[in-house]
């Protein structure tokens, strides 16, 4: 029955990889290989074929078990398993749609005009390194998704012609992944270790931001000479609700970000899940965009060009359940019980005990990050090995499940969300940024381990 599920999970993958020759959405196969995947746990678990595992180490399952009594704890733990991971998923999406209705609220109000007058050159190399060092930084700052989120409606602004924008967004993707790794608010994984006490904010600065910063920088230095980047961008005129900046303009982008930022803040305040503190930061710049005139003769008739309603029916639901699709079929995988432990936990102990060597094991569960959801690989990994607090282990771990996903458009939560909002080929994505994604991982990785 294990090997239904990933059957399952691989078609489903295949089907996704090779959306544009079967000319279906993405969407379609990803919330079918997250249903079915889970149909088929629930068929052989229901059968007493296969158990399932929580994420304490409980295992639940019917075989053998003639008690009433027994029977419903059983079924009632794989119902909290299915609940659980329903919950992990719903946080990253919560999140993300509180992001990218605060991005949209400000684009409503003509707010990344601001930057976008900031950045004055028409040079596309130019450009390249500007929107490089603003993923990277940025990431560090607002977590490399809301980061990848800001940047791709920037660059909607700055680069009109698409083909030459998806070079932009996917070698942003590279750079806000690097800058997520060294920070612990930047990237999922990094947070995990640092609740975990794994790492500390100084260890993963001290150890992790040399590595990252070449991880950004090689791929940037190699393709700077493409032709796509000759040359100068062609200006187009943007028609952005009348045409440039409004009143409202500064203020809903220093207030849009300015509660992006304060998410990590929250967190570390009162320690609850990112999530909530982003619900918070837009309900306050809903509330704002509710009472703020962004035009001088500002009447009622016009007032739902700037609503957050308006903003909310931008936003690209298709890449949300798409997400959603992803994470819950990973996690089907994780739950299904190999020899006493969760799949993907089993198979990360199988490649611990094949290789000897831990760090050639780390460098592979970073390739295993562009495939399979870091997330999972990361708790595996965690609870493999027992070192301590700010081990260059740890570090390593950090590194690789951060800035490995790169190396697939749908390995990382920012390359899912670019994906989604710009319409992203796989198959584009793994001809030309794929490979950069891999040298500088691999760049990165050697000056950690020849700085540790």
């Amino acid at each position: 029955m294990v090997a239904i599920v990933l059957v399952v999970f691989l078609i489903g993958y295949l089907a996704i990889v090779l959306e544009h020759p079967l000319k279906l959405d993405k969407t379609v196969p990803a919330l079918a290989m997250g249903a079915l995947c889970w149909a088929m746990v629930a068929a052989g678990f229901n059968q007493g074929w296969l158990e399932v595992i929580d994420t304490y180490g409980s295992v639940y399952g019917l075989g053998g078990i003639k008690d009433d009594a027994a029977l419903d704890e059983q079924l009632h733990g794989f119902s909290d398993v299915l609940m659980h991971h329903l919950g992990k998923t719903a946080e990253i999406l919560i999140f993300l749609i509180g992001a990218m209705t605060i991005v949209e609220i400000i684009d409503l109000h003509c707010g990344f005009d601001i930057i976008k007058s900031w950045i004055t050159t028409r040079s596309k190399r130019k450009l390249l390194w500007i929107t490089g060092v603003l993923a990277f930084v940025l990431s560090a700052i607002i977590d490399n998704l809301t980061a990848t989120i800001v940047l791709v409606t920037l660059l909607n602004k700055l680069v009109p012609l698409r083909k030459e924008r998806l070079w932009f967004i996917g070698l942003a993707v590279v750079a806000a992944n690097a800058g997520g790794a060294w920070s612990p608010i930047g990237d999922v994984t990094t947070t995990m270790l640092w609740i975990a006490q794994k790492v500390t904010m100084d260890g993963l600065i001290t150890n992790l931001l040399l590595p990252s910063l070449v991880c950004f920088l090689v791929p940037y230095l190699l393709v700077q000479f493409k032709s796509v980047f000759k040359g100068d961008i062609v200006a187009v005129q943007h028609d952005s609700q009348g045409g440039g900046r409004i009143l409202s303009s500064r203020t809903m982008l220093f207030l849009g970000l300015g509660m992006i930022v304060f998410v990590p803040i929250f967190k570390t305040l009162t320690h609850l899940p990112p999530y909530i503190g982003m619900m918070l930061s837009l309900s306050v710049v809903w509330l704002v965009s509710e009472y703020i005139h962004p035009e001088e003769n500002f009447d009622e008739e016009r007032r739902h060009l700037y609503s957050a309603h308006t903003a909310l029916s931008r936003i690209e639901f298709s890449s949300i359940l798409f997400f959603l699709g992803i994470l819950m079929a990973v996690a089907a995988i994780e739950t299904v019980v190999v020899n006493g432990e969760g799949a993907l936990k089993y198979a990360a102990m199988q490649l611990d005990n094949a290789i000897p060597n831990q760090n050639v094991v780390i460098l592979l569960l970073g390739v295993g990050s562009a495939i399979i959801d870091n997330v999972p690989l990361v708790a595996a990994s965690m609870g493999m090995y027992e070192m301590a607090i700010d081990d260059k282990l740890w570090h390593f771990i950090a590194y690789s499940a951060g800035t490995g996903g790169s190396m697939l458009i749908i390995g990382s939560a920012a390359g899912v969300a670019a994906m989604g909002m710009e319409r992203i080929d796989f198959i584009w994505y793994l001809k030309n940024i794929a490979w950069l994604a891999a040298v500088g991982f691999l760049a990165g990785a050697c000056v950690f381990l020849l700085m540790t």
